[in-house]
């Protein structure tokens, strides 16, 4: 017998909560809104309906497949972040709530610097961060710079759904490499790098650990790889005045302070999010710039 759209939804939050998946009721929807092509609107305005063979076999398709751990944003190939619908694959991490954070302050930073204030997302990733910039600084010039090509074709396609192509770049650039010159300079960079401790990748959630881009966690033996070579080496990137800001993993903020500090930045200042994590350490270049 066919199974009305509610029936669907209800049978795969069942299944998802019975293993343990705290988002149940979220990712059940999404998988059947998904499937369907229907907005969250019409999902609920059709709830009593009748769906198709074809999309209960689609629908039991992605939760089996869901159930072995693969990520919802990668079966429905988007996610939202700040607002914004993104599209995500398997080339680049999903947006997580704890960045918006990090989008939180590279906003009011841009928002300082005025008219026109230029920004740079380093390991853009899928250009989450840089983009939820764009998208509420009217005015800033943004450029989203990743290493990984598949990832920057990522970055591109969210530039081009967000209408953003008039105000956003994308190019390739190695973080752990002195910045091009070519580049300018910036009234802010912000950079959520890698920085999962290499040693401890293989005890992450299944989900994290075989479906997200291990390049884009790995952030070296003690997980500061990243920070160390960005501190040292993008300065010159930053304008008088200009701050560079990072997300940080768990214990991770004095670590990343210390390393600001030490290459010569001030008005270092750390942020928690919601949870009490430290998760934002930012700094400034000095208006006296030390490093010219």
């Amino acid at each position: 017998m066919a199974s009305t759209y509610n029936n669907l939804y209800l049978d795969a939050r069942k299944r998802l909560k019975g293993a343990g998946i705290e988002a149940a009721q979220l990712e059940a929807r999404e998988l059947v809104c998904h499937v369907t092509g229907k907005d969250r609107e019409q999902f609920y305005r059709d709830l009593p309906l009748y769906a198709s063979g074809q999309v209960e076999a689609r629908v039991e398709e992605l939760v089996r497949r869901r159930l072995t751990g693969e990520p919802v944003a990668y079966l429905v190939g988007e996610w939202e972040f700040y607002g914004l619908t993104l599209a995500v694959n398997r080339s680049v991490l999903i947006p997580r709530m704890d960045t918006e954070l990090l989008a939180e302050r590279a906003i009011l930073l841009a928002r300082t610097a005025g008219t026109e204030a230029r920004i740079l997302d380093l390991c853009a990733g899928s250009g989450c961060v840089g983009l939820a910039v764009a998208a509420n600084v009217p005015g800033s010039r943004v450029v989203l710079a990743e290493l990984d090509q598949a990832a920057l074709t990522v970055c591109r396609e969210n530039v081009r759904r967000n209408g953003l192509a008039a105000r956003v770049t994308c190019v390739q650039a190695d973080a752990l490499e002195p910045p091009d010159a070519g580049l300018g300079e910036f009234d802010v960079i912000v950079c959520n790098p890698p920085y999962i401790p290499t040693g401890d990748i293989d005890g992450l959630d299944v989900s994290v650990r075989d479906f997200e881009p291990r390049r884009a966690l790995d952030g070296g033996e003690d997980g500061l790889t990243f920070y160390r070579a960005i501190c040292a080496q993008w300065s010159p990137a930053l304008r008088m005045g200009g701050s560079l800001l990072f997300e940080v993993g768990i214990g991770q903020s004095a670590d990343v302070e210390v390393l600001l500090a030490g290459n010569g930045f001030e008005h270092i200042r750390a942020w928690q999010d919601t949870q009490g994590i430290w998760r934002v350490v930012e700094g400034a270049v000095p208006l006296r710039n030390i490093f010219s």
